[in-house]
């Protein structure tokens, strides 16, 4: 990243680059730089596994694109010049036929793919669940790795199931705003005081935040439901 790309990762975003973790989960305020990253690790995926594929789901099309154009940016910096793959429009095949493919959050549109070797999921928090367990199984085989990468968005789905409740296989990576010197403070003052204490720690300090709708906190909920007691039938 730094020599061939020029790009000046920060500790914590050269331990994502570093880790051989099958299983990665990156927790992370917004514009903390997790595309860019994510999007150097798949470009490095494919400049060293030839005739590799590596997939990058979004909520949209609009964000896998802006995916593959920062990964375009990257593989023009190593002297390649990009293509994509005839098959997919969000898409960049390598000389040595390495693939990187970007597809939007529908599952009509994953199915079909089959031995990825990185598979990314970008805004996890906002995929949903059908999808994500529609898109693991392309790993059965491969034994790729998956990353899942986002800001929190409630207390639901498989992102913050993983986080909060999965096993020891996932590395768990944190990324908030307060820890990050590329977002001045006084930023952050302004918008703590315009969005509110609830949408500021979701959206800037990756915090698990409960649905507004909610009559009762999911946590107080969770710990009062037990399998040690034992039932009352009422007949």
């Amino acid at each position: 990243m730094r020599d061939e790309l020029q790009f000046p990762a920060d500790a914590l975003q050269a331990r994502v680059l570093g880790t051989a973790s099958k299983r990665g989960l990156l927790n992370c305020t917004r514009q903390w730089g997790k595309s860019t990253i994510t999007a150097a690790m798949a470009v490095h995926q494919a400049c060293s596994t030839p005739e590799s594929l590596t997939l990058v789901v979004s909520p949209s099309a609009r964000q896998s694109g802006e995916f593959l154009r920062k990964a375009t940016g990257f593989v023009r910096k190593l002297r390649i010049r990009p293509k994509g793959d005839g098959d997919n429009e969000m898409s960049l095949e390598l000389p040595n036929r390495a693939r990187i493919v970007g597809l939007p959050g529908n599952e009509a549109t994953i199915r079909g793919f089959s031995a990825v070797s990185l598979l990314l999921v970008d805004e996890a928090a906002r995929v949903s669940d059908e999808l994500y367990l529609a898109i693991r199984p392309m790993l059965a085989v491969s034994g790729g790795s998956l990353w899942l990468m986002s800001t929190p968005y409630g207390k639901r789905g498989f992102f913050y199931e993983a986080w909060a409740h999965g096993g020891p296989e996932w590395e768990r990576v944190r990324a908030p705003a307060t820890e990050c010197e590329r977002i001045p403070r006084e930023f952050l003052e302004e918008e703590r005081r315009t969005m509110g204490e609830r949408c500021f720690k979701q959206e800037y300090l990756c915090e698990f935040e409960d649905s507004v709708s909610g009559v009762f906190d999911r946590t107080l909920v969770e710990e009062a439901i037990s399998d040690e007691v034992e039932p009352l039938w009422i007949r």
